[in-house]
């Protein structure tokens, strides 16, 4: 026999198609506009349709997908890998579901990787994150996909399509597992041992068996897809299926069924059930159907609409409308239906209501409208309560006494009427009785109201029954009135409803005078309710109910108190047991021993076996346990108590000790060791032989870490100051460097710079650093500097740093100044040249530093200068001396003057600022390496240019002489008018036992030198020539002139054939491109004296 292939053996019609698309066009519009719950028809729809795989899901690749996850060697594994890919299928869904929802969830558009849910579903199949792409997570990151960054929606329309394709290849799946697929002849190729003679998978998956219809007689045409059989499958039987939603029972309790799970094997559950069962983080994402129950007469497609016709070669029960719709096809128009009868009920279906309030339809069973939440009934109708009876007005919710919800009315019963033949024809032994409406008691014939509940009896018809007469009953008269009996029970929910309130009453005021419900519950029962105030009764008569408890337990008791002794029992252990009988007394005395002796019991077994002492204890803490421990232990604790708080001091850890659980115990109680191992490593470590680690110390360093040669570097630290050994807690060390020293080195080092040094000598003791000079640098040492030394210097030492601080940094404002006078400074805020010093009172000149005169108003200070030089007798006298003071030596940092000649060292430190500079040039002097390029230097040096006193000081005075007549510069040569000494009486800067003082230089003059030594002469001539500024190149020989050239990187390089004049020549024409120095002091006013 020649089997085709299974797409060949599906017939496909043109109206197969076309119907597919409309109802592929209505399910992406439902989606598309978010309402993802009603495609459910739909889906169904086209799972149904005989269509080729690649036409039915243009964007999934299906058989791709089925080939790679569905597989196995027998029929349970391919079930399960089957179920594992509806189980994925089904998160796919909801991901689609929420793009396409109106309201989006708040991450849609990441997906992680570590979502458990995702990782044990989409990511355990094969093409799982293709349909991820499909939507449009695109964008691959470390920890999931998301969508591009310039995407701001999601594309609805192919989300839609993508998720409905998702959603039908569920449905399509979830049938092959069940055996319901209408084609399965379509997978046969796909799905391993997949036989089209049967209808399902041997599994152990719940089946839903079609219903039987006993009514064809004639076969029907041939179906698509052939009944499910019955017989032997692979050499078994199969088995029975288990109940499934067409037998409307649950698969757990046995109830009614609601709900339907193809994940569970199409287990079928309860509201209770599965809200129980699916709360497991295994089957949380599972998602279930609602059971369409047939037997119930509802439509197998939909489940909205009841069923019209049965079909039995579909097995399924329709509607007019979906079997319209789906007997429309050319293979099914042939189908031959049963149309149902309607179905019999003793009663009519409850109808919905519509609320009077907002006109919302409400479903048959509410009882508040789910609009505005108010009841079925007219506001003005009352209703009774279904707890406590009360008649309460129609518009209240809530019960006026008990306060619980109104409940929706019974579903009326139509009554069943006789006929009047059979009325006629009954005789009178069946109209003997008549059965109550209210409580269903069967009352005489002859009573006109309900025996039971008092109600008025009614005949067959619904009319009330006429009561006899009191006369002659054949006599005929008009009926006199019945009494009403309505008025019995308004009395009784009246009374009902007073006493109620009454109550609530009574439990409002006692709340707020401190007692309970409970109490007021058992004061009710104990002295009745003749007592107006309750309050009043507990606090004047309780206390004596309590002690009559008291005493009728103490009378009962036999075999705990010793002989001629009661048993000791408190108020509250009596109040606690009257609230526990509520109210009632004997009871209140029975459970009062009951909890006694189980308290009694519990103190025995924690080790106290004095009876005398445990019922002392309980009196005393009120029969509470704890309360009696804390009374039974107090004088097992009082040598512990006494000890602890004794002022005697506590005993040291000694590691020597032989009980070394015990100091391992106090090691834990008092420094808090985090484990015991610590504490073990901690005496071990002071057992070492020749240590000198204090307790402390060694504690300390455990707790940073368990490492024993760890621990031992942090004890053991060698103080570069001192050489002493300490540990790493005890050392200090800067910011800066990495240099350490112990505290006291470090508190002595900084006090000793502090009142003997000047700021700049604040660093290091070690390294001798940071930089300083480096304004970043400064500012972020002395920010730190400053918290450190907080904790180690001396209240006065540390005042002290902060006032030199201070003067550091005002010196930095170019509003500061020195008075030339004292040793004080101030802010001058004016801009005149007079200013006057805050300390000594005394008046200089802002701009040259010179004391004030009167002459000096109004002239600038060069000018002032000169008429010093020209009128001053004293001025004159001193000669040169005097200008090269005057024109001493200014710091170029903090531009305070020195009335000092710039011989002898060239290497000057600022005493103001420590700045170090050169005297002739204002360059800087470096300790390091410099910033200029390709420096050789390391050590202390500086940069001078040539023009400076460093290099021409070594000049003789005639070559400093000759290079100022060759620019014309006059110079003197002989002393002023004045006698003088044959000693230069030029102040210098000079170490005299260790300090730094100034002093006359007192080296002898010469004839010709204008009465200055050799040195400061030439200083003199220096001075001239900086002033005009003069360049020495000229004058350099052909040594001093490679040697410039050198200096200065000038190209010294020779040319071919070049003559020594030329070479020479080119050289100091380079040389003088170079130019002079920038910081050379050029003083424009000089003093000229001619002999």
């Amino acid at each position: 026999m020649l089997h085709s292939s299974p797409l060949a053996r599906v017939k496909i019609g043109r109206g197969d198609q076309q119907q597919m698309e409309e109802a592929r066009r209505s399910a992406q519009a439902l989606l598309t506009s978010g309402q993802s719950q009603s495609v459910k028809t739909e889906v169904q729809l086209m799972a149904n349709f005989p269509l080729p795989l690649s036409q039915k899901y243009p964007h999934l690749q299906v058989e791709t997908m089925l080939k790679e996850n569905v597989s196995g060697s027998n029929r349970a594994q391919v079930l399960e890998s089957l179920n594992n890919l509806v189980k994925a299928l089904n998160i796919l869904e909801k991901y689609g579901c929420n793009l396409t929802s109106i309201i989006r969830p708040k991450f849609w558009r990441i997906v992680k990787y570590n979502n458990p849910v995702f990782r044990s579903t989409v990511d355990a199949i094969q093409g799982g994150r293709a349909v991820l792409h499909l939507y449009g997570y695109t964008k691959q990151q470390l920890d999931g996909l998301s969508f591009p960054d310039d995407v701001t929606e999601p594309d609805s329309e192919t989300v839609a399509m993508v998720t409905l394709e998702v959603m039908v290849l569920r449905s399509e799946l979830a049938m092959l597992i069940k055996g319901t697929h209408p084609h399965q002849e379509v997978f046969k190729d796909l799905v391993p041992g997949l036989d089209v003679h049967q209808d399902a998978l041997v599994t152990d998956a719940t089946v839903i068996p079609p219903p039987k219809d006993k009514s064809a007689h004639k076969p029907p045409p041939p179906p698509v897809a052939p009944k499910p059989r019955l017989d032997r499958v692979g050499g078994q039987a199969p088995k029975a299926p288990p109940q499934s939603s067409s037998s409307g029972q649950c698969n757990l309790c046995g109830g009614s069924a609601t709900l339907l799970c193809p994940s569970c094997n199409g287990q079928s559950f309860c509201d209770a059930c599965d809200d129980l069962f699916h709360r497991h983080p295994a089957r949380t994402d599972h998602k279930r159907d609602r059971v369409l129950k047939a037997t119930q007469g509802m439509c197998s497609i939909c489940g909205l609409s009841p069923a019209h016709a049965r079909c039995a070669p579909c097995v399924q029960m329709l509607c007019r409308k979906c079997d319209e719709l789906f007997h429309s096809h050319p293979e099914r128009k042939g189908h031959s239906r049963t149309v149902l009868a309607p179905t019999k009920s003793n009663g009519a279906p409850r109808p919905t209501w519509t609320c009077i309030h907002c006109a919302a339809v409400n479903k048959p069973h509410d009882s508040l409208c789910a609009t505005c939440k108010r009841g079925s009934t007219p506001t003005n109708a009352e209703w009774q309560c279904k707890s406590c009876t009360v008649i309460n007005p129609g518009s209240s919710i809530l019960c006026e006494v008990c306060e619980r919800p109104r409940l929706a009315p019974r579903p009326s019963i139509t009554p069943v009427l006789s006929s009047p033949a059979s009325s006629s024809g009954s005789n009178a032994g069946e109209q003997s009785h008549w059965m109550c409406q209210s409580c269903t008691y069967a009352n005489a014939a002859s009573a006109e109201a309900c025996e039971v509940c008092g109600s008025p009896g009614k005949a067959l018809d619904g009319v009330p029954r006429p009561p006899k007469a009191s006369g002659d009953i054949g006599r005929k008269s008009a009926p006199p009135q019945p009494k009403p009996r309505a008025s019995l029970d308004a009395k009784r929910q009246e009374r009902m409803k007073e006493d109620g309130l009454l109550l609530i009453r009574q439990i409002k005021e006692a709340e707020k005078r401190g007692i309970s419900p409970e109490e007021v519950y058992a004061a009710l029962r104990s002295c009745g309710a003749g007592v107006r105030d309750l309050c009043d009764w507990q606090t004047s008569e309780l206390p004596h109910l309590l002690d009559e408890i008291c005493a009728m337990a103490a009378s009962v008791h036999t075999g705990v108190s010793t002989a001629g002794e009661g048993i000791k029992l408190s108020r509250a252990e009596a109040k606690l047991a009257w609230l526990t009988a509520g109210g009632d007394a004997e009871r209140a005395a029975t459970q009062l021993l009951r909890d006694r002796q189980m308290k009694m019991n519990e103190l025995n077994s924690l080790g106290f076996r004095d009876a005398r002492r445990c019922e002392e204890a309980l009196r005393q803490s009120g029969g509470e346990v704890k309360g009696a421990l804390s009374v039974l232990q107090r004088p097992l604790l009082d040598a512990f108590h006494k000890r602890i708080w004794s002022e005697q001091p506590e005993p040291s850890v000694d590691p020597n000790h032989p009980d070394k659980e015990r100091m391992c115990r106090r090691l834990l109680a008092l420094y808090e060791l985090p484990s015991w191992g610590r504490c073990e490593l901690t005496l071990s470590l002071l057992r070492e032989p020749d240590v000198a680690y204090s307790l402390e110390d060694v504690v300390q360093a455990v707790r940073e870490s368990h490492d024993r040669d760890f621990i031992r570097r942090v004890l053991n630290n060698e103080c570069p100051c001192c050489l002493s050994i300490f540990p790493r807690s005890k050392m200090q060390s800067l910011t800066s460097c990495q240099c350490s020293v112990c505290l006291e080195c470090f508190t002595q080092h900084f006090t000793i710079m502090v009142r003997d040094r000047h700021i700049w000598d604040m660093v290091c003791p070690i390294c001798r650093g940071p930089d300083i000079t480096d304004p970043e640098e400064h500012d972020s040492y002395f920010s730190t500097l400053d918290i450190q030394l907080r904790e180690c210097l001396e209240p006065d030492v540390y005042d002290l740093f902060h006032k030199k601080l201070t003067e550091h940094v005002l010196r930095k404002d170019p509003k500061f100044l020195w008075c030339s006078h004292c040793v004080s400074g101030f802010i001058n805020e004016g801009d005149q040249l007079k200013v006057t010093c805050l300390s000594c009172c005394n008046s200089f000149c802002a701009k040259c530093k010179k004391a004030w005169e009167p002459q000096h108003q109004d002239l600038t200070c060069e000018q002032f200068q000169q008429w010093k030089r020209d009128n001053d007798p004293e001025y004159q006298r001193l000669g040169l001396a005097g200008y090269l003071r005057d024109n001493g030596i200014t710091c170029p940092h903090c531009r305070f003057q020195y009335a000092l000649t710039k011989g002898g060292c060239m290497h000057f430190s600022c005493s103001q600022c420590r700045y170090q500079f050169c005297s002739g040039c204002n360059n800087p002097y470096y300790t390091t390496g410099c910033r200029m390029e390709q420096c050789p230097f390391t050590s202390l040096h500086a940069h001078h240019p040539r023009d400076c006193l460093f290099y021409l000081r070594d000049w003789e005075a005639t070559q400093l002489q000759a290079l100022l007549q060759r620019s014309g510069v006059d110079f003197n040569t002989e002393r002023s008018d004045e006698p003088q000494a044959d000693t230069c009486g030029v102040m210098e800067q000079k170490d005299e036992g260790g300090q730094t003082v100034d002093s006359p230089c007192g080296a002898q003059t010469q004839p010709g030198q204008a009465g200055l030594c050799e040195k400061h002469y030439r200083e003199y001539l220096v001075s001239l020539i900086n002033a005009h500024s003069l360049d020495p190149a000229p004058l350099y020989d052909a040594h001093d002139l490679i040697r410039a050239c050198e200096r200065y990187r000038v190209d010294t390089q020779r040319a071919d054939n070049e003559d020594d004049n030329a070479y020479y020549a080119r050289m100091r024409k380079k040389l003088m491109e170079v130019p002079l120095g920038e910081k050379v002091p050029r003083n424009t006013t000089h003093q000229h004296h001619r002999s």
